[in-house]
This record gives C-alpha cells, sequence and structure tokens, in this order.
C-alpha cells in the first residue's frame, strides 16, 4: 500500500483528527490544486479578456489529452467540458424528437442528476423509462441483456453503481445498444477503476469529472462524444459553434462535428486547472489507474480483515461482497440502523455517508494502512456497530 500523505498536507492538517472515509463523493485535493487554482486567478489577471483563448487553447488542450490517455481514447477532439454532469444529460436528451416520449433502458440505481431528471420528465409522459434492478447482482447482466432486446432511443448506465459499488459489465453493452444512443455514466468509475473505451469509442458517450476520484474538484466534468451521434442538440450553448463548423444549410444553426456540438458557455475554469495540475502530479509519481484501484482494493481488505473478530461487524452486510472483482473503490453496508450508525461515526470524527439503509466507505489514495487501522479500532473500541452502542460516545 502506499503513502502519501504529504501530497495532501494541507486538506488533512485542516482537522488532524479527522478520519475522511468518504473518498466516493468527496476527495481531499493534492496540494498541487492550491498553487493551480492561483494560476487561473493569476492568468486571469494577465489575460483579462484574452483568457479564453489560453483557457480553450493550451488549458482545454491539456486537459483534454489527460482524459484520452487515461480512457484510451483515440482522439482527445471528442470531449466536451461543462460545469457538471447535469448540463450534458440535458444536451443528450435535446437531441431527441419532442413530439415522441424518449424510450430509455437503464438501471435502478443511477445517481440523482440522472434519476431525478427522467424521473420528473416521466411525470408528464416525455420519457418512457424501463429501469432494471441492479440487485440481486449474479443476475444483472442475464436481466440487463433481456431488458435491452426490446429496442430503446437512449441507454444510460452507470460503469460502477454509486448504491451498492458494483460495476457495470462494459464489454457487452456495444453488441446491446443497437440503435439507441448509448451514454455511460463514469462518475464512479474515471480513475477509479481501469477503463478502456477504445472499442466503444466511436458508439458510446462517456460522462466523468473532476469532483471525485480525479481528486480536482468542483467544475471539471467532462463527456466524450462519439462522432455522427447526436449531431446537433436543441440544449446548446454559444462555445458549440467553435472549431471546424459544419456547413449551415438553409440558415440552420451550425455546430462543431467533434465534442465541441455538446460545449455549452462561459464556466468558471478553474477546475481545468486544478484538474491538470493533478493529472502532472500522478504522472510525475508514476500513479496508474491499476495503481490507484489496487491501493483501494488493498485497504478495503484491511478494514475487513481488522474488523474480522468484532462481533458487531457480519460481511453478511456487505451489499457487494468482498471476493466480488467487479467493484468500485468503496464499500456499501446494508444495515436496518445505517442512518444511527453514520451519526455514530460522525460523532467519532468519521466521514462517511448513508443512503437510506445503506452506509458506505470510500477508500482512496489519501489513506494509508495506519489511517485503516485508526478507522477499524474506533469503531470497535466504541461499538458503533452493536444494536446497543455505549451511551455516551465522544464528540471531540
Amino acid at each position: 500500500m502506499l503513502d502519501l500523505r504529504h501530497s495532501f498536507s494541507r486538506f488533512l492538517r485542516a482537522e488532524p483528527r479527522r478520519l475522511h472515509f468518504a473518498a466516493h463523493s468527496h476527495h481531499p485535493w493534492p496540494d498541487v490544486t492550491r498553487e493551480a487554482q492561483l494560476q487561473a486567478w493569476d492568468d486571469a489577471a494577465r489575460l483579462v479578456d484574452d483568457k479564453w483563448e489560453h483557457i480553450l487553447g493550451p488549458v482545454l488542450e491539456e486537459f483534454r489529452g489527460h482524459i484520452a490517455q487515461h480512457l484510451n481514447l483515440p482522439d482527445p477532439s471528442s470531449i466536451a467540458v461543462a460545469p457538471n454532469t447535469h448540463e450534458f444529460l440535458k444536451r443528450i436528451l435535446s437531441c431527441f424528437p419532442s413530439n415522441s416520449p424518449i424510450r430509455i433502458l437503464t438501471s435502478d440505481s443511477e445517481f440523482h442528476s440522472f434519476s431525478r431528471q427522467v424521473a420528473r420528465l416521466e411525470e408528464d409522459g416525455q420519457v418512457s423509462i424501463t429501469r432494471v434492478p441492479v440487485e440481486p447482482l449474479t443476475s444483472y447482466d442475464a436481466r440487463f441483456e433481456e431488458a435491452a432486446q426490446v429496442g430503446y432511443d437512449l441507454i444510460f448506465i452507470s460503469q460502477v453503481f454509486f448504491s451498492s459499488g458494483f460495476a457495470a459489465d462494459l464489454t457487452r453493452l456495444k453488441a446491446l445498444a443497437g440503435d439507441a444512443m448509448l451514454v455511460i455514466d463514469g462518475y464512479h468509475g474515471f480513475l477509479a477503476v481501469p477503463t478502456d473505451l477504445r472499442i466503444l469509442a466511436d458508439r458510446a458517450f462517456y460522462i466523468g469529472g473532476g469532483y471525485k476520484y480525479a481528486m480536482a474538484g468542483e467544475g471539471a466534468c467532462f463527456m466524450h462524444c462519439p462522432p455522427g451521434w447526436g449531431p446537433r442538440p436543441k440544449d446548446t450553448g454559444w462555445f458549440a459553434a467553435f472549431g471546424k463548423l459544419s456547413t449551415s444549410q438553409n440558415g440552420q444553426v451550425a455546430y462543431s462535428e467533434d465534442g465541441w456540438r455538446f460545449m455549452g458557455a462561459t464556466f468558471d475554469p478553474s477546475g481545468l486547472y486544478r484538474f491538470n495540475a493533478v493529472m502532472r502530479w500522478l504522472e510525475r509519481e508514476m500513479l496508474t489507474v491499476e495503481a490507484i484501484h489496487a491501493h483501494a482494493v488493498a485497504l478495503q481488505q484491511s478494514f475487513l480483515t481488522r474488523l474480522a473478530d468484532y462481533s458487531g461487524f457480519d460481511e453478511r452486510h456487505l451489499v457487494v461482497p468482498p471476493n466480488e472483482l467487479r467493484r468500485g473503490n468503496f464499500l456499501t453496508l446494508e444495515h436496518e440502523d445505517a442512518l444511527q450508525i453514520y451519526h455514530r461515526l460522525r460523532a467519532e470524527r468519521i466521514v462517511t455517508d448513508v443512503r437510506g439503509s445503506r452506509v458506505r466507505f470510500g477508500f482512496g489514495l489519501y489513506h494509508t494502512d495506519e489511517d485503516v487501522a485508526e478507522l477499524a479500532r474506533r469503531i470497535v473500541e466504541k461499538d458503533i456497530f452493536s444494536d446497543d452502542p455505549p451511551a455516551a460516545l465522544s464528540s471531540a
């Protein structure tokens, strides 16, 4: 396992007693991001109105190059950027005719940026949705494949499901998609699990961002846009006219042919600076996605081993079993007292999160085995998972 705490010194020193095990939600940022944030400010002061030529030139070019490298994409120009993934979702949905409901195939475990939006459209009859339950996990692939035989306008599926940490099998999606627009939500996959999109690059959209595992914070989301799919989204900003324009016919609004066609409008570029700084840091440290994932899995195993003799913990509470290889970088526990467990953990300065009856523990590059040992010690000492924990829990 790795020890990179020195590279996260500012975040970790901010509250030394805190154990942040919500790496599936928010990562501490490496120290290099602070310098990048200042560079964004300095560039704005130096260039003023001319800063966009720099941001949409060298800064964006570097950003796209890093993503293409980590996803094994053949052409970085296929990548669009936005402040959040919800913007991309709206543009995807705007590609379809408005005179009939959009037929959507998805799962019952998609993140809120998608699930809330389509549920609202469903209320008005603008979409027709088939949701395949992810659980039980052992039969998910067969059930999703069977559902796909019907034919859809849009298939939207997570690479790693946020509610469990279970990873979808991307290798079959191209064959299953038929004529549907295919979108992969990589928000829990990008820089968490090794991802090779070369065989899907001409067919699937892939959405991700810097907020979670890329450790770059907010405002640095991206989408790989396969050529020819969604050539003229109705939700469009003025940046979509940059680059090589298609020939405007009959007075139609013109679009770029590459990823620019899914661009919006003016945004805060500081996230791109932070993202680029993190990617350069990973390169200097020779840290690959494979190494990041291996580190997280090793920490997960250490956590489970240290709790093996603790009577309050039962591995059967794990939604994704410990021997399942198709897993992300967090563990999800199903427990009837999930909310109480979350609050007990928080009282001990252990940051996790709770979703209904599930508590999630995330493991990242800023963790060491020493951190995991301290996490397990506090859980056991305070009997956090017990049905009858000690009455007084420390709030220090």
